[in-house]
């Protein structure tokens, strides 16, 4: 993509309602904007970056065999008088009614919709367990909607179903999503750490949020230092491996956000060396909740013996759209986002400082070429401003390498590329930059 055709409508000074780091810079970059309150519309370079977290998030669901559905945002709200949960959610449920003055909601989650397509299809042991996700936009009406995409209150979220015939194998289904969740994560170049969580509306017996350290994160944590060391070789994992070991050894170590911390238990668990408090910001949720909702709405099936009964249940969730900003939490300086290659808008900035210069233009526009030609994604800065401009703006949007054409390339026919984490620069020669590029992304 070339600039001058590119919407990207950056912001010199952040807006003043922008109280952390990630809601300022997500502004300042161009990549969303405000409609109301906790409602966002997302521009083309946050959209770019929020479908590439959408795709890591769907491929290593359809690694470990969840079926994808696309279940409707609008609900009838007698399912959840089935549950019981209509009237104990809250304000948080948009209630509506449609044009009969039938009672509906807009979707803050889906436990009772897809126990009602479970229950409508499902009758036999024989089909389970059944693993099934969907990827949609939730609404969840928050009293004081605030750090942008972090907590608004319109959000993108990947939410998975197991249905199983018992408590064992329900918490097999449990683990393969514990490990998935660690599979997704370090694609994306983040360290998430589960920690034994509150179940909340929800509810279920067993709960684990997986968080991320950050200085702007919204929980403190706790936690044995010893916990970082797990899950190293966690791509080597194959989910049909021997999985309940692997996710043992990070229950075996106290880990605990701000809702379950119990300081007795930490001292009791933990030697004083080891014990870590940060602050932290959620990124996952998964929920292991029996027969909570199958009780309730009827959702059994026939066992070996050809008794019925109600099946065992877990839902599982990504905050999608809030991972953009968790990103951005935990990667970026002073002068902007530093975006992990996995779900940067861009791999590559290719600034032309001299663009008014004919022999630099045709340089630029022939690396231009070549880097496309390699399939990486590439933002080429065409624009006539001034170099400190160009500068600014190609650090504040955070691709993660800058490729910039100046004297040299006209003199000695040298481009300059620097790593936008690092800093680190080097001079090389033009016909040189396809063979240095794929090195770099690939």
């Amino acid at each position: 993509m070339k600039l001058s055709n590119y919407f990207l409508p950056v912001l010199k000074e952040s807006p003043s309602e922008a109280e952390i780091v990630s809601h300022k810079l997500m502004l300042r970059a161009g990549m969303i904007s405000q409609s109301s309150s906790g409602i966002y519309s997302w521009l083309p370079l946050g959209l770019r970056v929020l479908k590439k977290i959408e795709n890591i998030v769907r491929e290593e669901q359809d690694k470990a065999g969840v079926n994808e559905i696309l279940m409707s945002t609008i609900q009838p709200a007698d399912l959840w008088k089935e549950s019981g949960r209509y009237e104990d959610y809250g304000k948080e449920m948009l209630r509506i009614k449609d044009r009969q003055e039938r009672d509906m909601l807009y979707g803050p989650t889906n436990e009772e919709q897809v126990t009602d397509i479970f229950r409508r299809s499902i009758k036999s042991y024989k089909e389970l367990p059944q693993l099934l996700y969907h990827i949609q936009w939730k609404f969840r009406d928050e009293l004081r909607p605030r750090f942008g995409v972090m907590r608004g209150r319109e959000f993108l979220m990947k939410d998975a179903y197991s249905f199983d015939l018992n408590l064992e194998s329900s918490e097999s289904s449990y683990n393969k999503f514990f490990v998935c969740y660690l599979k997704t994560f370090e694609r994306m170049g983040l360290k998430a750490i589960p920690m034994a969580a509150d179940t909340g509306p929800i509810g279920g017996d067993m709960s684990h949020e997986f968080i991320i350290i950050s200085k702007t994160g919204e929980s403190e944590i706790y936690f044995d230092k010893n916990i970082l060391d797990q899950g190293e070789k966690i791509s080597e994992i194959g989910y049909e491996d021997n999985l309940s070991t692997f996710v043992q050894n990070f229950k075996n170590y106290y880990s605990a956000s701000d809702e379950k911390y119990d300081q007795k238990e930490f001292d009791q668990n933990v030697n004083k060396d080891f014990q870590m408090t940060s602050k932290g910001i959620e990124v996952g949720h998964i929920f292991s909740f029996g027969t909570k909702y199958s009780e309730s709405m009827r959702a059994n099936v026939l066992d070996g013996n050809g008794k019925e009964g109600p099946v065992f249940m877990g839902s599982y969730g990504i905050g999608i759209s809030r991972l953009v900003g968790a990103i951005i939490e935990y990667s970026h300086d002073e002068k902007g986002i530093i975006w992990p290659n996995e779900v940067a808008p861009f791999q590559v900035g290719l600034i032309n400082l001299k663009s008014n210069d004919d022999k630099a233009k045709k340089i630029a526009d022939e690396i231009y070429s070549s880097v496309l030609s390699l399939n990486i994604e590439i933002l080429y800065d065409d624009k006539s401003d001034n170099a400190g401009v160009k500068f600014s703006r190609m650090d504040l949007i955070g691709l993660p390498f800058q490729i910039i054409i100046g004297n040299k390339a006209i003199s000695d026919n040298l481009v300059e590329i620097k790593n936008r984490k690092t800093g680190e620069a080097s001079e090389i020669k033009i016909d040189s930059i396809s063979d240095k590029i794929k090195e770099l992304i690939f």
